[in-house]
């Protein structure tokens, strides 16, 4: 097979990473007031569903403390 004896510039590879472009990107367009609504009621939904989650938890997390409400089963009387 035919083989290339001549060098191949490969310094433009090592120079993109330097290279800077002149050219501005287009400004960002601002969000409508419907957007911005639209996204509030989106994180207080959220947040408003972890606050309840932990709310309604919490009873079912607790250890009881009191003492009558203690079970015996029949077989442990020792009978």
């Amino acid at each position: 097979m035919f083989r290339r004896r001549e060098p191949v510039p490969f310094a433009f590879i090592a120079e993109a990473d330097k290279f800077r472009s002149n050219v501005t990107p287009p400004p960002r367009e601002r969000a409508s007031a419907g957007q911005i609504a639209g996204r509030w009621l989106i994180g207080l939904t959220v947040v408003a569903g972890l606050a309840g989650s932990l709310i309604l938890g919490m009873p079912a997390l607790s250890q009881d403390q009191s003492p009558a409400t203690t079970q015996h089963s029949e077989a442990s009387d020792g009978r």
